[in-house]
């Protein structure tokens, strides 16, 4: 066998171009591969960029790895010496990440039109199970009825106190993981959040805790999928909005709003609850935006702020992870100066990157590549 190259000619928008084809030439007439373009005797003559799935996979990571297409485009020249435009390194990891987020959305979607046939163990395993779910925007291309341009990002993150390792100062490093994010309704979020939590174990451990910020819609959709889980709202969420409501009462005077703040999350964190209410005054004027309702706050979610139980039975009261993971998964990459996406586009980016955030990219290549 040996290789030989032909010009093939192709037709343009400016008119007709030549462009090398290789082809491989067998001296065996019986040869099956005598006279075949090389790219169909690889097999990519039928797929797009004319790339073998393997290395789509490639470019895909490198697509939503590097800070922009053209980054990713750069690194594949350093790294394979091979050039590839900015616009196909897009238009692969955009293709890639919309055929995972597809798979992830149809398991996700039987998971949940089979509810009911989830296991539930009568001696459940004594551990943990901890879903923590919080929210991010992305700047799309797309105005909302209200004009903005923003777009909620939602993410569930799960993981089991086994999964964990201690280390010496105190701190923990969640060993084991996974990440699902979603730009979409809380109604069409829920199935995300339920498929994962079985795939940690749902229904077989014996704790289910869910930390969030006590937002009404992450409250709803636990209620109705997690009717025996415990939902904390999250500590460091709740001293923000004491801290935001301090300061706006005591026109950012750190000499009265500071102690005040402290002492009511004191009251909070030792298990005196209407204590710190009685220390919140009733305001008769409209609060800005950024400032919380702190009494109606507090009473929403009197139930999940128990923080004196929860450290003793040893539960984790803070969404330090999760928040960490909106900076890897979503900042780092999707919020960028002068940044907009597609709502499909920034979808794919995020299913990529919360593969690669999860440690699931080698078990996706697998699949991809089978």
């Amino acid at each position: 066998m040996y290789m030989r190259e032909q010009l093939k000619t192709i037709k343009t928008m400016t008119g007709e171009m030549d462009i090398p084809r290789s082809y491989l030439k067998c001296r065996n007439r019986e040869c099956r591969f005598s006279e075949l373009p090389l790219d169909n005797i690889l097999g990519i003559d039928t797929l797009p960029h004319r790339m073998t799935r393997k290395f789509m996979m490639e470019v895909a990571f490198y697509g939503q790895n590097q800070s922009s297409f053209k980054d990713g485009s750069d690194m594949i020249k350093r790294t394979m010496d091979i050039e590839i435009s900015k616009e196909t390194v897009r238009n692969v990891t955009e293709s890639i990440g919309y055929q995972i987020f597809e798979a992830d959305e149809m398991k996700a979607q039987h998971t949940l039109e089979n509810m009911d046939e989830i296991e539930v163990s009568t001696c459940p395993r004594r551990s943990t199970l901890y879903v923590m779910i919080d929210g991010a925007t992305v700047n799309t291309r797309v105005q909302d009825e209200n004009g903005s341009t923003w777009r909620e990002n939602k993410t569930v993150m799960v993981f089991r106190d086994k999964d964990m390792v201690r280390r010496k100062n105190g701190d923990h490093i969640i060993v084991k993981k996974e990440y699902m994010p979603l730009i979409g309704t809380a109604e069409e979020f829920k199935k995300f959040v339920l498929d994962a939590a079985v795939r940690f174990g749902y229904g077989n451990v014996e704790n289910v805790v869910i930390i969030a910020d006590g937002a009404t819609w992450i409250r709803n959709l636990c209620n109705e999928i997690f009717p025996d889980g415990m939902q904390i709202l999250d500590l460091y969420h709740l001293k923000e909005n004491i801290f935001g409501y301090a300061k706006f009462l005591y026109k950012d005077d750190p000499t009265k709003y500071m102690p005040w703040a402290e002492g009511v999350i004191d009251k909070i964190e030792s298990g005196h609850v209407d204590s710190a209410l009685a220390m919140i005054p009733e305001l008769m004027i409209k609060l800005p935006a950024s400032v919380v309702n702190l009494r109606t706050y507090i009473e929403n979610n009197r139930d999940k702020i128990n923080y004196k139980e929860y450290k003793a039975s040893g539960f984790f009261v803070g969404s330090g992870a999760i928040e960490s993971a909106q900076k890897v998964i979503v900042q780092r990459r999707l919020k960028q100066a002068g940044m907009r996406w597609s709502v499909k586009g920034a979808q794919c980016m995020l299913s990529l990157r919360a593969k690669h955030a999860s440690g699931l990219w080698e078990k996706e290549k697998n699949i991809f590549c089978a």
